[in-house]
């Protein structure tokens, strides 16, 4: 007995459980050679995966065996995996009919909303009560909303104050506004106001990473029903919600799709500590968005917006601009791009060479023919030859050189084009074009605390193939077909070196 593995309480239609998958960890690296189970649904209840398994472990000379089939075989993988999924297929069918039953007799058809009670019966599950100091949290989220205090302003209050949110877990501004469509967030369960509404969206398995995903069901499908006893907000209150959350709809909706980003680098900055955006505290400076909404990062620095920008547009000039680093970094990809280059030119070379040849051999054939040789015994010869030329001469017509993609001095115009960028942002009439070119540079922009002073540490990452494409001086993108290149991440450092700067 080299292993015992188990997933307890884990659904088998899923790999993605820890026993499996150290289960096909060590019979990858051969540490058994007979894997033993119950029956084969106690590996998987799905098709694809029972079959991926036995092909894994047949490819390791590692044998399978249940106490119900037997040795397993592909006929067993064939049928038990179908009976498998027939299995999951009838077992949720089973299991939404008797929600379903349940929700029409107005109980609770899976899961607790923040503000309820989970009622304890022995003859009939899916009873609710109104849990009242949450019914109280709740009325305080619509009333606050509804006098128009933000969802940021009202979780990060309700955080400070250390309300516990849903399963304990501490409020966000998504847990108060939700999704309107999908019924979630406070401001929009209506169970709130005796209204339960069940089968609203299904859950349907993602077959590459093993995770539920959520798909919105036709409203003819919805069930429906009054349940007044369990209502916490009352008409008004709730009426106010909903007129305040119209109104802001048809403001931002057409906001929003006219909104470019109002400054050099919006949507680019993250907290260092957190991993959350930063944004705008105040007119002129920057903090950490989790900070400001949740009150749970630490990270309390703020830096002016103009500073911020100055630092990282002086670190483009002059960390990235590194002569040395950066002909270093130019002159050996040049030397890869030639190396690609005569590689592919070499084999038009050929296809030349080999259609001058058969042009030869068929002048050769037509002068056997005057010479007396009868055709019929070179007629496969004279085909053969016609037919390889047509296809070389095609792919002479189709197939062109290759020409030098980088420039033999690409790092000096590397540094000019950057510096013509940064000069473009101050131009009225390239300004938005420049800023648009250099945010596509940066991938991010890392803001950390210093350990020691009293400053942001600024980290920037940018976008190597974007740099090329700049430096190559084209007219449009570099795609793979063109040159091989990769999207390559970095950390913008001293020259093209992968290290972060501190500014």
């Amino acid at each position: 007995m080299v292993e015992c593995y188990t997933d307890h309480s884990i659904s088998g239609a899923s790999m993605m459980r820890p026993g499996i998958q150290s289960l096909m960890q060590d019979a990858g690296a051969r540490r058994f050679d007979l894997v033993l189970a119950e029956s084969l649904d106690r590996i998987s209840r799905d098709q694809e995966d029972i079959a991926g398994v036995y092909k894994r472990l047949t490819f390791s000379d590692i044998e399978m065996r249940t106490l119900s089939e037997g040795r397993i075989s592909e006929l067993h993988i064939g049928l038990k995996g179908t009976m498998g999924a027939l299995y999951l297929r009838d077992l949720a069918d089973k299991t939404r009919r008797g929600l379903s039953g349940r929700v029409h007799k107005g109980k609770s058809g899976g899961g607790k909303a923040f503000g309820y009670d989970v009622v304890r019966n022995d003859d009939e599950r899916g009873e609710r009560a109104i849990n009242e100091a949450e019914a109280e949290v709740v009325r305080r989220i619509c009333r606050e909303y509804a006098a128009g205090h933000s969802p940021k302003k009202i979780a990060h209050t309700l955080n400070k104050e250390g309300v516990p949110g849903p399963q304990g877990k501490q409020w966000g501004p998504s847990t108060i506004y939700g999704n309107r469509r999908r019924g979630t967030g406070i401001i929009n369960n209506e169970l709130y106001v005796g209204r339960l509404i069940w089968n609203r969206q299904r859950f349907l398995k993602d077959p590459d990473t093993g995770k539920r995903v959520a798909r919105l069901n036709p409203e003819d499908e919805w069930i429906i029903k009054d349940v007044p006893e369990l209502r916490i907000v009352d008409d008004e209150l709730w009426q106010s919600v909903k007129a305040r959350q119209k109104k802001l709809d048809e403001h931002e909706s057409k906001f929003w799709q006219k909104q470019r980003p109002r400054h050099l680098f919006s949507y680019l900055l993250k907290c260092g500590c957190c991993g959350g955006g930063f944004s705008k505290i105040s007119s002129s400076r920057l903090g950490c968005s989790t900070a400001r909404n949740k009150g749970t990062c630490d990270n309390r620095m703020t830096i002016p917006r103009e500073d911020l920008e100055e630092a990282v547009l002086n670190a483009l000039k002059q960390h990235l601009m590194d002569p040395d680093l950066c002909r270093v970094f130019c002159d050996e990809y040049t030397r890869h791009m030639n190396e690609l280059r005569m590689q592919h030119n070499a084999a038009l070379e050929g296809y030349r060479a080999e259609l001058a040849k058969l042009k030869r051999e068929k002048e050769q054939l037509v002068q056997a023919i005057k010479d007396g040789v009868p055709g019929h015994a070179v007629k496969d010869d004279f085909e053969r030859n016609y037919d390889r030329q047509k296809e070389l001469e095609l792919l002479l017509d189709t197939t062109h050189e290759a020409p030098t993609l980088i420039h033999p001095r690409m790092a000096e115009r590397y540094h000019r084009e950057v510096r013509n960028l940064i000069s473009s942002l101050n131009d009225g009439d390239h300004r938005t074009e420049a800023a648009d070119i250099l945010r596509s540079l940066i991938d991010k922009i890392v803001l950390t605390p210093h350990e020691k002073e009293e400053r942001l540490m600024i980290d920037v990452h940018g976008d190597l193939a974007g740099i090329l494409q700049i430096a190559t001086e084209t007219d449009k993108p570099l795609k793979d077909s063109d040159s091989s290149i990769q999207q390559v991440k970095m950390v913008a450092g001293a020259g093209f070196e992968p290290a972060t700067f501190g500014l």
